[in-house]
């Protein structure tokens, strides 16, 4: 979770919404990738799918059966959909999305093999969120 917080750091830096996630297969980090929507014009550049890519493309597979997403914020339903079809083994959350997390939809969206962890880290994910959000409004 520590190199997806900062891959976040990274987003903020460019000014985007500071999320960042790794993918790693046992300890290894196989795909990793930041918010990257504004820069590159695209409402599906998050961190998540930046990643998910970039491990599938590093195993030459599209399922990541036996890999751990680490991600600072809680996916999307967008996200979770990914997550779903890539059968993504464990998925890490640092903070909750209270108003875009795939939990609101309140029923099972991932993978049924898929386990999730939430708020390692949490705290300080939702700092810097908040933090680039104040900067926002003023």
């Amino acid at each position: 979770m520590a190199e997806a917080m900062r891959l976040a750091q990274l987003a903020y830096e460019d000014g985007e919404i500071p999320v960042g996630a790794v993918v790693t297969a046992g300890e290894k980090i196989i795909g990793k990738g930041y918010n990257q929507t504004e820069k590159l014009n695209d409402v599906t550049a998050h961190a998540e799918m930046i990643a998910i890519t970039a491990a599938a493309d590093h195993l030459g597979s599209k399922y990541l059966v036996d890999c751990t997403l680490y991600v600072t914020l809680e996916p999307c339903v967008m996200c979770a959909g990914a997550l779903y079809w890539s059968q993504m083994k464990r998925v890490v959350y640092a903070a909750p999305d209270i108003k875009r997390g795939f939990s609101l939809l309140g029923k099972p969206i991932l993978h049924p093999k898929t386990r999730v962890t939430t708020g390692i880290m949490g705290a300080e994910s939702q700092d810097l969120l908040l933090k680039f959000f104040r900067t926002l409004r003023t």
